[in-house]
């Protein structure tokens, strides 16, 4: 076995992208249009623009994320109250609509991040440069405000065009150990005058939030996403990303923004797109996983009741928590985009429990984020008409859901192929697994040590979503992504 031909896993990478109907390189028309693009602060729209560079703006992402989309700040008002200003990247500025690099970015629908290789949406020279908000540098952005209240609840506020600068470029993983007590404080945070008291705010506020959210039926899901390790093109390892409170930070600022920007399109009577979650769509087995640890949940899809139960259940065994919540997440059923028309009834987000919700902060990363974006400058630059009609957001709704959906498989596929090479040295050795998945198309495992999914293709006569087993590995094919199991008892 130690003489086996090394796996290529970026050919892998290209070769799952046009499977699933990407177009993994840019074309020379978008490569052309973009490499003659000047860099633009005030734009000829804006006569007065908003400057609030002075204010002491900071994001928190990957470690090697280049493609910042959003960076906050906040300030302390009367009664208790949080003044919470998000910035998001003005992409539209630099990609018009029906431009060449827009027609790509709508094919595409959004960034595929594979572990192995990144497929961004946007060519670098604008997701990276133009476009990013990189520390250092004066950008135009779309500011979002809202006031957190004591209790958590949020009240939208003012959207309008600015000029903005980044003043620190912070980490998750350096930020979440500070902020729970486990690590120093971040260099760029101890070196920028004022900024610690600036993110500790921003905790106090998001905390709030969270806390408000959790009380209305927001799910306390936590299920682990695991990534390869590449290293000069071998692969060395699967790690896993924690969440931490860095992480529910921005998650928080980015609800509460995404909640803002639909409270401002729909007083302006805009159609837009919302971020759906409908209710569970096997809720029957939700409760009978709350049945088998002893608990009982009500007949009918209850968010509040579930999310009540998951809070105990992480606390009584913390350990097991992200295969509890990885089946739920498989029960719940996936998320999608849905075109609203004003007078429209909202479906919702059952896990977020929010009912007017879209996705607006993430215009380098995501197609409907810049859809999102065109729509809310129309109403600050007090367009006539809007970008979209009804019906083409009916069509681009149908197709990000399609272009998501594709994008986490290609991202699955991956990974699969990955953990096939890592496993491959490994046949016959049994491991203790996780039933993630049991229907007609075949009952699907994810080990506990090593955090691989597969295929159980002998023995899996009864096995159903939630159960622990033990499986044997019979063989890997990184190719083709399959890891293959028996059940093993």
């Amino acid at each position: 076995m130690q003489n086996q031909q090394p796996v290529d896993l970026n050919a892998i990478a290209w070769a799952a992208m046009e499977h699933y109907g990407f177009i993994p390189e840019f074309p020379r028309p978008v490569l052309r249009e973009v490499g003659a693009l000047a860099p633009k602060v005030f734009p000829d729209t804006l006569d007065d623009p908003h400057d609030p560079r002075s204010l002491l703006w900071s994001s928190i992402d990957n470690h090697d994320s280049q493609d910042l989309d959003q960076i906050e700040v906040c300030e302390s008002a009367p009664g208790g109250e949080i003044l919470v200003r998000v910035a998001i990247a003005d992409v539209d500025l630099y990609v018009p609509k029906e431009s060449e690099t827009d027609r790509h970015a709508a094919h595409n629908g959004t960034s595929v991040y594979t572990g192995v290789e990144t497929f961004p949406m946007l060519p670098d020279r604008l997701s990276a440069g133009l476009t990013s908000l990189l520390p250092g540098h004066d950008r135009m952005a779309v500011v979002i405000e809202y006031t957190v209240l004591p209790d958590g609840s949020t009240r939208p506020g003012d959207i309008y065009r600015a000029i903005v600068t980044n003043r620190a470029k912070l980490v998750y993983e350096e930020v979440g150990d500070w902020l729970e007590g486990t690590g120093p404080v971040p260099r760029a945070v101890r070196e920028t005058p004022g900024l610690a008291e600036q993110i500790l705010l921003q905790h106090e506020a998001a905390m709030r939030m969270k806390k408000r959210r959790t009380e209305q039926g927001a799910l306390a899901l936590e299920t682990i996403e695991a990534e390869p390790v590449v290293a000069d093109g071998r692969v060395t390892g699967l790690v896993i990303q924690q969440q931490n409170l860095a992480r529910c930070l921005i998650e928080e600022f980015m609800v509460a923004a995404n909640g803002s920007v639909t409270a401002f399109l729909e007083a302006a009577g805009l159609p837009m797109i919302h971020r759906v979650v409908r209710k569970p769509k096997n809720w029957e087995g939700i409760v009978r996983e709350a049945a088998e640890r002893g608990e009982a949940l009500p007949a009918e899809p209850d968010a509040e009741a579930l999310t009540r139960f998951l809070i105990r259940q992480k606390a009584a065994d913390p350990d097991r928590f992200p295969d509890l919540s990885l089946t739920v997440v498989k029960l719940m059923g996936a998320g999608e985009y849905v075109a609203f028309r004003p007078g429209d009834v909202p479906v919702g987000h059952f896990a977020l429990a929010v009912t007017d919700y879209t996705h607006g902060t993430a215009p380098n990363r995501r197609y409907v984020d810049l859809i999102i974006q065109r729509l809310v400058k129309s109403v600050v630059d007090g367009e006539r008409y809007p970008p979209y009609t009804p019906s083409e957001l009916d069509e681009l709704a149908l197709r990000l859901t399609d272009r998501e959906k594709a994008s986490q498989k290609v991202e699955r596929f991956v990974r699969k192929a990955a953990a096939a090479v890592l496993l491959r040295e490994r046949i016959g050795d049994t491991f203790e697994a996780l039933v993630t998945g049991a229907s007609e198309k075949g009952t699907y495992v994810r080990l506990i040590d090593l955090p691989a999914e597969g295929k159980v293709v002998f023995g899996e006569e009864g096995l159903r979503v939630g159960q622990r087993v033990c499986v044997r590995l019979t063989a890997t094919d990184p190719y083709r992504g399959f890891i293959d199991f028996e059940h093993a008892g």
